[in-house]
């Protein structure tokens, strides 16, 4: 039987390499490149013929942008229009990374860690950088907590800092770690249904299940980035 962790494996498609660099195109960048494509095709098929009566796929991508848009405006509010394009991307790079997951076979770019901490870090310089040209060095503020003691304040401000720090830790492993171990869970699972033969169809039943939940999983994590770097981007503009 296959290691469940053999799924994971980036394997190069066309080696390439610039002297001790490698960068080759890879089974990751092959899906990432994927869920550009298919997440444009989506919308511009959506969009390409506008109709005051909207069909099905009309419908779905207009569900879609109202969807990003309306929690754009619940966690920023009217100022977090402008952010509209990144959240947006964000969101449907992601959500097209999981999804494309979930079909047999392929490959989940989303379980690794640098591709998650990547768009995280994103997030967390572009964030930082918005701050900073909005508030300038009041910006630093945003690390003592409205109505504490000046005397706390050599013990908050280090813990408002290391917490400010970890963010694009947490955001990128939230993401990586429940993939991972879905996917994993799947296949070990799935494992069984052969092994077992005729007495498989209970594991194959779990696996059914399994699927249905991973795919709802998927849905939710790319929701939960995006949401977090709503409220990030809104703490960068009120500093609170």
């Amino acid at each position: 039987m296959a290691s469940p962790l053999e799924q994971f494996e980036i394997k190069p498609i066309v080696p390439l390499r610039i002297g001790e660099i490698d960068i080759s195109f890879t089974n990751s960048s092959l899906f990432m490149s994927l869920a550009v494509i298919l997440a444009a095709g989506f919308l511009i098929l959506g969009a390409r013929h506008g109709t005051a009566v909207p069909g099905r796929w009309q419908s779905l991508t207009e569900m879609t942008y109202e969807f990003i848009s309306g929690l754009i405006k619940e966690t920023i509010g009217p100022e977090g229009r402008r952010y509209f394009p990144l959240i947006f991307t964000l969101f449907m790079f992601v959500l097209f990374g999981n999804m494309l997951g979930m079909v047999p076979f392929s490959f989940t770019f989303t379980s690794h860690i640098i591709v998650t901490f990547a768009m995280a870090a994103i997030v967390f310089i572009g964030v930082t950088i918005l701050a900073f040209a909005k508030h300038g060095t009041h910006f630093f503020s945003f690390f003592v907590p409205p109505g504490s003691p000046v005397w706390m304040w050599p013990l908050l401000i280090p813990i408002e800092v290391i917490s400010y720090l970890s963010r694009p830790i947490s955001l990128s492993v939230r993401l990586f770690a429940n993939m991972l171990a879905g996917h994993t869970l799947l296949k070990v699972i799935a494992g069984f249904v052969f092994s077992l033969g005729v007495f498989g169809v209970l594991p194959l039943a779990v696996v059914v299940a399994l699927t249905g939940l991973e795919i709802l999983i998927a849905f939710l994590q790319a929701y939960v980035f995006t949401i977090l770097t709503c409220l990030y981007i809104k703490d960068a503009l009120e500093l609170h």
